[in-house]
């Protein structure tokens, strides 16, 4: 169902997790209006599907998390969701990374290898995944297929620092651009409007960004 709606709506996906209470998704939409229907599509289809299956009626989601790069971090709650803008170039592999993590943060497993439900094993080993389409970024890590997966998975031989992962929850809780900078006032002037600003509400760190 996720992969009929991106190709009839038009977007990208590189990563997701399937955990047991929410779901997370970077994309990249291809149009304005992707994210939204894709979603629509989704939500229609498989409330339909499980509401038939079985036997019941209302609501299927009560939280959904989706990361959306274009570059944009998304929360969804009650089957409504936010938008926020992710800065791919400083940010994008540690989505990827907070993302196929997430089984492994959560004690579901030791490492993200040993979850079946996530694009680890795309982008980590390749095994084949028709809903994955590669990010530019990831491409960039090398010029061969085995030497890119081979250092990918060396990024998971270091944490996410603390400072990323508050970043990126905070980003994700208060709908807000993951990036900074040069990138926000971009935003801005798109947007001819100023940005608010997550209060980290932690001391402030020297960004390094792993």
């Amino acid at each position: 169902m996720l992969g009929e709606g991106l190709a009839r709506y038009g977007a990208q996906l590189h990563a997701y997790c399937l955990m047991t209470n929410h779901v997370h998704l970077l994309l990249t939409p291809l149009a304005v209006d992707s994210i939204p229907r894709i979603l629509q599509h989704l939500g229609r289809m498989y409330v339909r599907y499980i509401n038939k299956t079985y036997r019941r009626s209302g609501t299927l989601w009560e939280r959904f998390l989706l990361l959306q790069n274009r570059h944009t971090l998304h929360p969804v709650n009650k089957g409504r969701y936010k938008a926020s803008l992710i800065d791919a170039k400083k940010y994008l592999l540690a989505c990827y990374r907070y993302i196929e993590l997430n089984p492994a943060t959560a004690a579901m497993v030791e490492k993200p290898e040993e979850y079946r439900w996530s694009s680890f094993h795309f982008n980590a080993v390749g095994t084949s995944d028709p809903l994955v389409t590669p990010h530019a970024v990831y491409f960039a890590l090398a010029n061969d297929d085995s030497l890119r997966q081979y250092y990918y998975r060396e990024l998971f031989q270091v944490n996410l620092s603390e400072h990323n992962v508050h970043s990126i929850r905070a980003c994700l809780t208060a709908n807000q651009v993951l990036g900074a900078g040069k990138f926000k006032e971009q935003i801005e002037a798109t947007l001819n409007r100023k940005l608010g600003y997550v209060q980290r509400g932690r001391p402030v760190y020297k960004e390094v960004i792993c």
